[in-house]
Parts: structure tokens; C-alpha cells; sequence
């Protein structure tokens, strides 16, 4: 029927906790700068930045940049050393035995999305810059949304155009640092030379929601994993966790469906619970599978808890899971209704602190 969460330490919570100290007692190794269209300035803000870690006194070195660099950029490129691309058959790749050889403290690299020509070491640049992470070199890159595999068909629908050259999600979320490049869409349409239409503003303006979700997405992961590695458990999550409670009685499909468009809309994260109830009659039972399916074909995380008392289960469920909102269901039923008055309705929604219950009529 589902993971089944007992209320119990939580073996894969330590884990997490364990791997989250491992992480943090690290040294940073991958900073992104990330945009949500081109020319909103990546290539000036990694080279401003290259310029002010080199007067600092840090080891610095350019290892790829994109072509045609304005007046200003050039100006910034010209104090820093740079290692050329190498060519090979099919185009030119990162030259990682001369940044080995070199060994820096912190390379730069622009474009991280490139794929590399056939029979290259890697496949792709973020496999590159994935081996200089881990041979201790840190990497100071750029990227824009749409490069991103998991946000491709999103950004398509947007922008009516398809990328071919993509960055795996899971390796942009191993980055201790993302820096969003931001800039006013009227602003960005005015330094390439675009007129400022509504339809293409419009769109830019999605491109732009979407960077900041995902942002605060990988902010989300640090602030959790820094709690963790102090053995503290985070019960706030920087975007929405829904968390939506099955009964056999309740308006599954309408709960449901609501908690779906609000994670899409806000990028989050839905699950189901259900508290298991010994003794349901078939017609229960069959009504409650129905919904767990339903659940499932719609990717929801479902956890069939166990415990006591039903209301405290599900708060400490939400607890331990930074759930920031409550679906439940309620009878209008005068008498039922009154009997929820200062019960257990009553109770979960004065013990959800921090967290906002909904209430749905069945």
C-alpha cells in the first residue's frame, strides 16, 4: 500500500543526517550562476567575480568562456590567466590535463550545457567540471534554465523552442551556491536589441518565475542539510510540501487534484497519508485503494502511517517532513460537525503551527 512510516527514528533520516555532515564538512566546490535568458549578464558577473577572488589572493583561472565578449567583459578578462580550449576532431573541449596540471584554486567555465564532440573524455562539459570538482578544484560556472534536462519541456512550452544540449537537475542541486542573474525583462529586451512586446515580456517573466523557484528549491537543500549536520531535524521548507490526509470517506479526487495544481504552481512537493484504520469494511477498504492509486498516478509520495491516536500521527508525520500545508476532509453534517468542534479537527489545526490546514467538504 505504500512506504510505511512507524513512529520510530527514522533509519533513512539518520542517513541523511550523516551524509549532510559529510557534505558541509567539505570545502565548496560548485557555484552556478544562473539565468533565465541570455544577456542577463552571467559571463560579466563570474568575470567581476574571477577579477575580485584573484585581488584577494586566490589562485584564479579561466577555463572556457563564450565567444565574442563585449568591450567590458574583455577588460575584465585581461588581467586573468586564461587556459585555451584544446581542440579535437568535431570542435574544441576543456583542456582538463592542462587545468590538472595547473591546478588552481578556483576555475572558471562558462556555458556549462555544451555537449562535447564524439570520443571526448566526457560526453558533456558539467561531466568536466564534475571531474575537477572531485580531483579538489572549485568551479565557478554559468547556466540558463532552459538548459536545465528537467526544466527543458517547460521553458519549450514557454519559448516555442527546444534545446538539445541539457544539464542533469541532481548535479545543479549539488552546488553549495547559486547566484540568480537577474534583470528587468524591459531592461534585458533593451541591451539585445529586442523591441519590448507584451507576448515576449510575458514569457520572460515565466523564464524568470521558474530560475527563482528552482533557486530557492537548492537554498531549501542547503539550509536542511546545515541543520542536519548540527542533528537537528528542519520543520520549515523554503517551498510548499503538501501534505494531503486519505480517510476511506473522504473527497479523495477533489483533495487530490487541488493538491497537485499547487505544487506545480509553486514548484513543490506533494504527499499523501494515510493513518491505518484495523478492521475497515470492503466497501472502505475498496474506496481507499481507489484513492492511493489515484495518488500514485499522480506522483504523489504516499506513506501509510501507523500509530495511536490519528491526529498526533499526522503532526508528527508533518513535522518530520516540513510540510507547510494539511488537506483534510470534514462531514457538513450538523452532528458530525459537532462533535469536530474542540476535537480532533479542533486539535490538528491548533497543533499544525507553522503550517496551514484546508479544510474540504465531503
Amino acid at each position: 500500500m505504500g512506504d510505511r512510516s512507524e513512529l520510530r527514528p527514522d533509519p533513512e533520516l539518520l542517513l541523511r543526517q550523516v551524509m549532510a555532515q559529510e557534505r558541509q564538512s567539505a570545502s565548496e566546490r560548485l557555484k552556478i550562476f544562473l539565468g533565465y535568458a541570455s544577456g542577463v549578464g552571467k559571463t560579466m558577473r563570474m568575470l567581476d567575480e574571477a577579477r575580485r577572488r584573484q585581488e584577494r589572493g586566490q589562485d584564479v583561472v579561466i577555463g572556457a568562456l563564450q565567444p565574442h565578449l563585449d568591450a567590458d567583459a574583455a577588460a575584465l578578462l585581461a588581467h586573468i590567466e586564461v587556459i585555451p580550449l584544446r581542440a579535437v576532431p568535431g570542435g574544441e573541449v576543456l583542456d582538463l590535463d592542462a587545468i590538472l596540471a595547473r591546478k588552481p584554486s578556483v576555475c572558471f567555465i562558462d556555458g556549462l550545457a555544451y555537449d562535447n564532440p564524439p570520443g571526448s573524455r566526457h560526453a558533456t562539459r558539467w561531466e568536466d567540471v564534475e571531474e575537477l570538482v572531485d580531483r579538489g578544484i572549485t568551479v565557478v560556472t554559468s547556466l540558463n534554465i532552459q538548459y536545465i534536462e528537467e526544466e527543458r519541456d517547460q521553458a519549450e512550452r514557454i519559448t516555442g523552442k527546444r534545446v538539445t544540449q541539457t544539464v542533469p537537475k541532481s548535479f545543479v542541486a549539488q552546488a553549495d551556491e547559486i547566484v540568480v542573474v537577474d534583470a528587468p525583462s524591459d531592461m534585458l529586451l533593451a541591451r539585445t536589441g529586442e523591441h519590448c512586446e507584451p507576448e515576449r515580456a510575458r514569457r520572460l517573466g515565466e523564464l524568470r518565475e521558474m530560475t527563482l523557484l528552482l533557486a530557492a528549491e537548492v537554498v531549501d537543500r542547503q539550509l536542511e542539510d546545515a541543520l542536519r549536520a548540527q542533528g537537528s531535524d528542519p520543520v520549515w521548507s523554503a517551498h510548499e510540501r503538501i501534505l494531503v490526509c486519505i480517510t476511506p470517506r473522504a473527497n479523495a479526487s477533489r483533495m487530490l487534484a487541488s493538491g497537485k495544481r499547487n505544487a506545480e504552481s509553486f514548484r513543490g512537493d506533494l504527499l499523501v497519508a494515510y493513518v491505518e484504520q484495523p478492521g475497515l469494511g470492503a466497501e472502505a477498504q475498496t474506496k481507499l485503494e481507489a484513492a492511493l492509486h489515484e495518488a500514485r498516478s499522480l506522483d504523489a509520495a504516499v506513506h501509510v502511517l501507523v500509530g495511536d491516536e490519528p491526529i498526533d500521527t499526522i503532526l508528527r508525520f508533518a513535522r518530520s517532513n516540513r510540510i507547510t500545508q494539511i488537506f483534510v476532509g470534514h462531514s457538513l453534517d450538523e452532528g458530525l460537525w459537532s462533535r469536530w468542534l474542540g476535537g480532533p479537527l479542533d486539535r490538528l489545526i491548533r497543533g499544525a503551527e507553522g503550517m496551514d490546514v484546508r479544510v474540504f467538504p465531503h
